[in-house]
């Protein structure tokens, strides 16, 4: 009897446990710094992550990483994140990107007012007063992400990447989120194998 008392004393305190903790209001986030304007970047302080990721260096301990809105480029191999394989035109992307940027002799960053689920600044990179979006849609180095992200508050500028999506042909590789995708279902499927043959030892 005492054994099932403690059984249960345990499972209603995780149920509340839990529960207080699925009742959480989500994150807060609101961008900390200045947003909804345009804000002048060193381009010595630009890296380069990949064709839609960029990291701004403000100092040793303040890394602002920046995943550019409006679009979607084909991925690089990131295998601590569950990206075994870069995915074709991925390194053609990043290198268009470190070269447009590697160029520019003005950068400004448009940031929205909210950070994405990651805690990552949502925002529009501006190289030369043209948009990075713009250039890379054009390019044929991404796709357009308006149609499912909405405009971020930027109605104007979400508009013209449209336009711009609407001209340009058919990217040659396949939707980085389908991409993504399979990715994570090869990692799925290769930790159940390991975990098969470590149980079958």
């Amino acid at each position: 009897m005492t054994t099932r008392l403690v059984v249960c004393h345990l499972l209603l305190t995780l149920f509340l446990t839990t529960s207080v903790v699925m009742a959480e209001p989500d994150q807060d986030r609101t961008q900390p710094r200045p947003s909804l304007e345009k804000v002048a970047i060193d381009p010595e302080l630009i890296d380069v992550g990949d064709g839609d990721t960029v990291v701004i260096n403000w100092g040793p301990e303040d890394r602002e990483r920046v995943r550019i809105l409006g679009i979607d480029t084909p991925e690089i191999a990131h295998p601590r994140y569950g990206m075994p394989y870069h995915q074709p035109f991925g390194l053609e992307a990043t290198a268009f990107a470190q070269g447009a940027f590697a160029a520019a002799e003005s950068i400004t960053l448009l940031r929205a007012a909210e950070t994405d689920p990651y805690g990552r600044t949502l925002g529009y990179f501006f190289l030369n007063d043209r948009n990075y979006s713009e250039l890379a849609v054009k390019a044929g180095y991404a796709v357009e992400t308006v149609t499912h992200y909405g405009d971020n508050g930027f109605p104007e500028i979400a508009e013209a990447i449209l336009a711009i999506s609407r001209q340009v042909a058919p990217v040659p590789f396949e939707p980085p989120f389908q991409f993504r995708r399979r990715m994570r279902e090869i990692e799925d499927w290769a930790e159940s194998a390991a975990e098969k043959a470590a149980a079958e030892k």
